[in-house]
C-alpha cells in the first residue's frame, strides 16, 4: 500500500507517497482547511464558466460604466482578476480550439470559423481523464467536430439558439429544451454535479454559454433590467478612421451600416427604412418561440418599435438620432442577454456553496474573446484592437488564490490547458505553447522574472465576414505593432498615450526606436511560436481580379479534363500573357489547366488547393513553381519558404495520388548575381530540391539557361529581371517538354 497503482492515484498522491505521508497530509488538510486546496490530497475540482463576446467593459468588476454584474464580481472579491487578460486570434471556434490545446492557431490547425477541429491531436481534457478527473462539457462548443475526452457531452450545434435550443447528445441525436438557452446550458450543468459525476473523483466541467454572442436575444425577465434608461455612449462611436491603416475603412461591422432590420434590431417585416436597416436577415429567435414566449417578446418591444417608425416616418429624427437610437437598442440587448449569464454564474457559486465544495474547487470566468460595444462604431471583433483583444479571466482558488486581488500580468488563453493540467498536478507537455499560471496566482498577481514581455496575436479570417483583413502582431505592456500584409503597412499605438488607439505612431520619428524594437521582438515571437506564414493556408479574395480569378479557374478545373495543370505565381500566369503563344504550340492539346496567380506565395497557393481550385482534374503531370513572393515581398528565410513548398507538394500527392509532379527551380531574379532575392532564391533552391524522390517527383532547375556567362541575368530574356518575355517562355517549354515526355505526355 505504499505505492499507488491507479493512473488516477498517481496524479493526485503524489506518485508514491507512503501512508504514514498520505495520513499527514490528510490531517493537515482537515485541520487547516483554508490550505486545503493547496495541499498534496486530492486535487481541486475546476468549473469553467465560459461566455461568448463578453467585453470586459460590460463587467463591473473591471469598472463597466454600463451594467452591474454581481455574481461574476463576487468571483473578482473572492479572487483574482486579470487585467491584461488576451485572445490570441479572436474568434469563436479559433478562441475554443487554442483553450483546449494550449497551442496557437497556426499549429492547432483551427484558423477561422468553419474549420474543423482535429481531434487526434493532444488537448487538456484528455490529460485530465488519463489523470482520474471527470470530465464534461455543456453548451456551445462550436470546433465542427464531436468534443473529445469528455466523459459527458451536450453541446449546441453551431452557434446554436437563444430560444428553445436543440443540444446534440453524445450518441448523435438531437434533442430540443423549451425555455433560454443560458438558463438550459445551467440547469444542464447542475444536473450533470448534482446526478451525472462520481462524487469520490474530482471533476472539471465546461459550461459554456452562447450569450451574448449576437444576435443578442434576451431573457424575458432581463427586458425591463436596464429598460429604456440610456446607456452612455463610447467617445469613438463616431470614429472616422483617420490616422490609421485605410482598411478600418473598409471594415463591414459598423453599427450606423452593417446592422440588420430583423435580425439585429428585432423589429418584424419588410425592412422600412433600407437607408438605414440592412435587409435579408429575419429574427430567427422569435420564428422559435412559443406563443407565448412571442407574446411576452411583442409586449416589450413592439411598442417601442412603432415609437421608432413613427419618428421615422414624420421625418423627426436626424442620421445621428438614427445611429443613436440603434446603439441604444443593440446595447439593451446585449447587457440583457449578459446579466443572464451572471444569472448562471450565480446559480452555480450557490451550488457549490450549498454542496460543501466551494473550499476545494477552482472557478474561473472568461470568454472567448473581447466585443466592441460601440468602440469604433463597432460590433462584433476580429481586430487586434483592445476591445475584441481583450478577454475577461477572474478566478477563484480558496487557499491558494487571495481574495480581491488584481494581477497586471500578461497572459493569453493558450494559458489555460497549461494551468488546468498544473492544478491537477499533471505534467504540461512541452508542446504546449502557453504556460501556467500558478506561478502568478501564488505570488499574489505577481508575474515571475521570466514571465512573458509581450502577447503574439493573429487573425487569420481575412475577408470571410464584416471584411476584417488579415493580420498579427504584438501587446506589450504599453505598446502594440500590427502588420497588415494586404498593405504590407505597419501600426504602431502607445496605450499609454492614447488608449483609445486613435493615431498609428509608426511613422513618427519620435518612436523610431520603439518602432525598430518592436519589430525585431515581433520577429523573435514568431520564430518562438513557430509562426511560419508560408505554411499558413491564406487567401487573397479582398482583391476582386483575385476573387474574379479564383472562381473562373476553379470552374475550369471542375470540368476534369486537364492531362497537365501548372501551379504558381504571376510568372506562371504569364503563359496567358508574353507566354501564350508558346502555351498554344505546346500545352494547349494537353487540355492544360494555368493556376498561376500573380503575387501568390506558398501560403495562397496552399489555400487553393486545399479549397477546391483543383476541381475535379486528375493530370497526368503538374509542374509547379513558386516561392519567389515569399522572397520579393517578405524576404522570408529559405527553409520556411522551402517548408511551404513542402506543404504544397504532400497536398498534391494526398489529393492527386497518380499525378507526377514537375517541382520546377525558383527563376533567377534581380540583375546581379550579388541581388539578394536571387541569393535567397537560391538558397530556397538548395533546400527544395530534396523534395524530388525519384518515382513521383521530379525537380528542374533551369536557372542557368536565363542567366548570361557573367552571372547576370538579361534584360532581353526577363525585361524586369523577374518576370520572362516570349523568348524566356520558349526557354521553359523547351526545357520541360522532355520530361513531360518522360512522364508519359
Amino acid at each position: 500500500m505504499t505505492k499507488t497503482t491507479s493512473c488516477f492515484g498517481r496524479a493526485w498522491l503524489g506518485r508514491g507517497l507512503g501512508v504514514a505521508v498520505m495520513i499527514a497530509a490528510w490531517v493537515l488538510a482537515t485541520a487547516l482547511p483554508s490550505a486545503r486546496a493547496s495541499a498534496p490530497g486530492r486535487p481541486p475540482n475546476i468549473v469553467f464558466i465560459f461566455s461568448d463576446d463578453h467585453a470586459v467593459q460590460a463587467i463591473s468588476a473591471y469598472g463597466s460604466k454600463v451594467n452591474h454584474t454581481p455574481h461574476i464580481d463576487r468571483l473578482a472579491q473572492e479572487g483574482m482578476l486579470f487585467v491584461n487578460s488576451f485572445c490570441a486570434n479572436s474568434l469563436c471556434g479559433p478562441s475554443r480550439a487554442c483553450i483546449q490545446t494550449g497551442k496557437h492557431s497556426h499549429l492547432n490547425g483551427f484558423l477561422r470559423n468553419g474549420d474543423r477541429f482535429d481531434s487526434s491531436q493532444l488537448t487538456f481534457p484528455k490529460l485530465l481523464q488519463k489523470a482520474g478527473y471527470q470530465t464534461a462539457i455543456i453548451g456551445k462548443w462550436h470546433l465542427g467536430t464531436d468534443p473529445v475526452g469528455y466523459d459527458y457531452w451536450e453541446v449546441l450545434p453551431g452557434q446554436g439558439n437563444y430560444y428553445n435550443p436543440v443540444f446534440i447528445q453524445m450518441d448523435g441525436s438531437r434533442k430540443q429544451y423549451q425555455g433560454y438557452v443560458t438558463d438550459i446550458i445551467t440547469d444542464r450543468s447542475i444536473d450533470w454535479l448534482e446526478h451525472g459525476r462520481d462524487p469520490n473523483r474530482p471533476f472539471m466541467l465546461m459550461c459554456q454559454h452562447k450569450a451574448p454572442h449576437r444576435n443578442w436575444s434576451p431573457p424575458p425577465r432581463h427586458f425591463d433590467t436596464y429598460g429604456d434608461r440610456p446607456v452612455p455612449e463610447p467617445p469613438t462611436l463616431r470614429d472616422d478612421y483617420s490616422g490609421r491603416t485605410r482598411l478600418l475603412k473598409e471594415n463591414e461591422m459598423t453599427i450606423a451600416h452593417h446592422m440588420f432590420w430583423g435580425h439585429d434590431m428585432k423589429f418584424h417585416g419588410e425592412n422600412l427604412f433600407p437607408d438605414y436597416f440592412r435587409s435579408g436577415l429575419a429574427n430567427g429567435e422569435y420564428r422559435r418561440m412559443t406563443p407565448e414566449q412571442k407574446a411576452a417578446w411583442d409586449a416589450w418591444y413592439e411598442p417601442r418599435n412603432q415609437e421608432f417608425i413613427r419618428r421615422m416616418k414624420a421625418g423627426e429624427l436626424s442620421e445621428d438620432e438614427v445611429l443613436q437610437w440603434k446603439y441604444q437598442r443593440y446595447m439593451h440587448d446585449y447587457l440583457a442577454c449578459v446579466q443572464a449569464v451572471d444569472d448562471s454564474v450565480g446559480r452555480l457559486l450557490k451550488w457549490l456553496d450549498d454542496n460543501g465544495l466551494a473550499e476545494n474547487t477552482v472557478v474561473i470566468y472568461s470568454s472567448d474573446q473581447g466585443f466592441y460595444l460601440g468602440e469604433h462604431g463597432w460590433f462584433d471583433k476580429r481586430w487586434i484592437f483592445e476591445e475584441s483583444l481583450k478577454m475577461p479571466f477572474i478566478i477563484r482558488w480558496p487557499g491558494v488564490v487571495a481574495p480581491g486581488t488584481r494581477s497586471e500580468a500578461l497572459i493569453q488563453n493558450i494559458d489555460y490547458a497549461p494551468t488546468f493540467l498544473d492544478m491537477a498536478g499533471v505534467p504540461v507537455p512541452a508542446e504546449m505553447q502557453g504556460r501556467s499560471l500558478l506561478p502568478v496566482l501564488k505570488s499574489g498577481g505577481k508575474a515571475p522574472a521570466d514571465w512573458r514581455d509581450a502577447i503574439y496575436y493573429a487573425y487569420y479570417e481575412n475577408v470571410a465576414a464584416h471584411n476584417v483583413p488579415m493580420h498579427d502582431g504584438i501587446r506589450t505592456a504599453r505598446y502594440k505593432l500590427a502588420f497588415f500584409p494586404r498593405t504590407r503597412e505597419w501600426q504602431l499605438f502607445d496605450l499609454q498615450k492614447d488608449p483609445m488607439e486613435l493615431r498609428s505612431v509608426h511613422r513618427d520619428p519620435e518612436y523610431a526606436n520603439v518602432l525598430t524594437a518592436l519589430q525585431k521582438r515581433y520577429r523573435d515571437l514568431k520564430r518562438f511560436y513557430q509562426v511560419n506564414s508560408a505554411v499558413i493556408p491564406a487567401h487573397r479574395r479582398g482583391e476582386a481580379w483575385w476573387r474574379e480569378r479564383e472562381r473562373q479557374k476553379t470552374a475550369e478545373a471542375r470540368k476534369g479534363k486537364a492531362q497537365l495543370v501548372f501551379i504558381g505565381d504571376s510568372i506562371t500566369q504569364g503563359w496567358e500573357g508574353r507566354g501564350k503563344a508558346v502555351w498554344e504550340a505546346h500545352y494547349a492539346k494537353y487540355d492544360a489547366l494555368n493556376l498561376g496567380f500573380s503575387g501568390d506565395r506558398t501560403e495562397h497557393v496552399i489555400w487553393r488547393l486545399t479549397h477546391g481550385n483543383l476541381g475535379r482534374v486528375k493530370p497526368k503531370v503538374a509542374v509547379v513553381m513558386i516561392g519567389t513572393n515569399n522572397t520579393g515581398h517578405l524576404m522570408q528565410e529559405p527553409e520556411e519558404v522551402a517548408a511551404g513548398v513542402e506543404a504544397i507538394i504532400r497536398i498534391l500527392r494526398e489529393k492527386l495520388p497518380d499525378t507526377r509532379i514537375v517541382l520546377m527551380a525558383i527563376f533567377p531574379r534581380g540583375h546581379s548575381p550579388f541581388d539578394l532575392g536571387r541569393l535567397n532564391n537560391i538558397a530556397i533552391n538548395q533546400r527544395i530540391r530534396r523534395l524530388a524522390d525519384g518515382e513521383h517527383v521530379r525537380y528542374l532547375d533551369i536557372s542557368d539557361r536565363f542567366l548570361a556567362p557573367d552571372g547576370t541575368l538579361p534584360k532581353e530574356l526577363m525585361p524586369d529581371f523577374l518576370h520572362p518575355n516570349r523568348r524566356g517562355y520558349e526557354i521553359w517549354a523547351e526545357a520541360l517538354d522532355p520530361v513531360l515526355k518522360e512522364l508519359g505526355l
